[in-house]
């Protein structure tokens, strides 16, 4: 039996590292460290393991970067998200990001096509 503990310890460990991985990769150098978010779809599930092991992971790993992680199924999507205050300068930097995405969008969605 303590074999398969420790066998099941590394697993683990492994999914914890590979999400911290995947959700440092996912931040925004210039939101440092906030606004965090990893969006799994249900392939990326399948691959992972057991849905309650990868949430319980994500928490974990999340807890290593400093987030308030909480997790979220919506379909076969996981959410992972960063529900920290945000200071109130990455706000404004991260709306004036936000605003002027909309910005551009609209104005490629008006130009003609060709």
């Amino acid at each position: 039996m303590p074999v398969k503990d420790e066998l099941a310890r590394r697993r683990y460990e492994k999914l914890v590292d590979r999400l911290e991985s995947l959700m440092r990769a996912a931040l925004k150098p210039e939101y440092q460290g906030y606004y965090g978010q990893l969006i799994l779809g249900g392939d990326d599930l399948a691959v992972l393991g057991e849905l309650k092991d990868v949430r319980h992971a994500a928490r974990e790993a999340g807890r290593r970067l400093g987030w308030s992680t909480t997790t979220r199924l919506v379909g076969d999507r996981l959410f992972v998200l960063d529900e920290r205050e945000v200071p109130e300068e990455i706000r404004r930097l991260a709306g004036d990001a936000a605003a002027a995405a909309i910005d551009r969008a609209r104005q490629e969605s008006r130009r003609p096509p060709g």
